[in-house]
C-alpha cells in the first residue's frame, strides 16, 4: 500500500524501542485502509476487537508479527515505520481465525503466514516497483487463499467447514432503507471480513480521522458499491452484508483520495472505478466458488493496478504529488 505522508524521520536508534514498534504497528491496521495515522490504526483495531475477542486478537497478533518479522529481516525502516510491513499480517489474522476457528494450530499457522506475508510484500514491491505499482493486499489474498484452501488436507488444522462461499446469483433483490444503511455501514467492515454495522460506523470514525478526502471517497465508493450492486440486481442480503460493496471502499479511497490527486476528473475516475469493482467481485466470486476460494480483496487489487498503470497514458488523470 502507500501513505499520505510525505516522509517519516531517519531511522534512529530509538526507533527500535518498543514504543516504536508499538506505533508501526498501529499504523499497519490502518494500512489495510491506506492511512498511516496511528489513530485511525487505534478505532479500526477497536472496532475488530468490537466485533468479537477472538478477531481482535488475531488481527492484532497478525500486525505484530508481520512488523517484527520486518525488523528481523532489515526490511526497509520507512516502510516499517508508516505500517507498510503490517497490514497484510492484520488481515491473514482475521482470515484465518474466521476461516479455520479458534484453536492452537491456528496460532502455528497464523505464525507462519504472517512471516510469508512479509516476504511476498518485499517480492511484489520489487517486481511492481517499475509499473510504478504497490502490492495493495496481495500478499493478503494470495497467502490466506492458499491456506484456507489447502487447510481441509491436513486434520491437526481443519476442524471444520468454513462459511459458504456466497452465491452472487439467488436472493430477493428488493432493497429498504434499513438495508441500505446496514449495507453502507457494513461495506466499511467487510473489508476486514466483518459483517457487523456498528464495527464500519467505529472504523468510519477512524477514516473521517485519517482526513476529510478520506471519508469522503470512503463514503462514495460504499455508495457506489450499493447503488451499482442494487442496479445489476444483486440479492438484497448480500448487498446488507457488504459482500458487494467492501472493494468499491477501498477503491474509493485508493484512487480518490491517496494515490491521484484531488482533480474532478480524479474523483470521476475513483467512482468510475469503484463501479467495476463491484461488478468484479460478482465475477471473482463465481470463479473461487467451484474450489472453494475466497475473493477477499482482489477485486480491489485487480481493478486499482489497472486503473493505476492506466494513468501515465491518460493526461487528464494526475497522480498525487505526495
Amino acid at each position: 500500500m502507500t501513505s499520505v505522508e510525505a516522509s517519516v524521520e531517519d531511522r534512529r536508534p530509538q526507533d527500535r524501542e518498543p514504543l516504536a514498534y508499538l506505533v508501526a504497528s498501529l499504523r499497519g491496521v490502518g494500512q489495510v485502509d491506506l492511512q498511516p495515522r496511528p489513530i485511525t490504526g487505534a478505532l479500526l483495531l477497536a472496532g475488530l476487537w468490537a466485533a468479537g475477542w477472538h478477531i481482535g486478537l488475531f488481527a492484532t497478533l497478525g500486525t505484530l508479527i508481520s512488523t517484527a518479522a520486518a525488523y528481523a529481516l532489515a526490511a526497509d525502516r520507512n516502510s516499517i515505520a508508516l505500517g507498510l510491513q503490517g497490514y497484510s499480517g492484520c488481515l491473514t489474522g482475521v482470515a484465518l481465525v474466521t476461516s479455520l476457528g479458534h484453536h492452537p494450530a491456528t496460532y502455528v499457522l497464523l505464525l507462519v503466514a504472517c512471516v510469508l506475508c512479509t516476504l511476498l510484500t518485499a517480492a511484489l514491491t520489487t517486481l511492481l516497483k517499475p509499473y510504478g505499482l504497490t502490492p495493495l493486499t496481495a500478499p493478503f489474498c494470495l497467502v490466506s487463499g492458499v491456506m484456507v484452501l489447502g487447510a481441509p488436507s491436513f486434520a491437526r488444522i481443519w476442524h471444520g467447514a468454513p462459511a459458504p462461499v456466497a452465491d452472487p446469483t439467488s436472493g430477493d433483490t428488493a432493497i429498504s432503507w434499513s438495508d441500505l444503511g446496514h449495507a453502507f455501514l457494513t461495506n466499511v467492515s467487510q473489508i476486514f471480513l466483518v459483517d457487523e454495522w456498528y464495527v464500519g460506523l467505529i472504523m468510519l470514525a477512524g477514516l473521517a480521522c485519517a482526513g476529510v478526502r478520506v471519508v469522503l471517497f470512503a463514503a462514495a465508493g460504499s455508495a457506489m458499491g450499493i447503488l451499482t450492486a442494487w442496479a445489476l440486481g444483486a440479492p438484497t442480503a448480500q448487498i446488507a452484508q457488504g459482500i458487494y460493496g467492501y472493494n468499491a471502499v477501498l477503491v474509493g479511497i485508493a484512487v480518490g483520495s491517496v494515490f491521484l490527486a484531488n482533480t474532478t476528473w480524479n474523483a470521476a475516475y475513483a467512482l468510475f472505478g469503484a463501479a467495476v469493482s463491484t461488478g468484479l467481485t460478482a465475477a471473482i466470486t463465481s470463479l473461487f466458488k467451484p474450489f472453494g476460494g475466497h475473493t477477499f480483496t482482489w477485486p480491489f487489487i485487480l481493478t486499482t493496478w489497472v486503473l493505476m498503470a492506466a494513468v501515465p497514458q491518460l493526461p487528464r488523470l494526475r497522480r498525487s504529488s505526495t
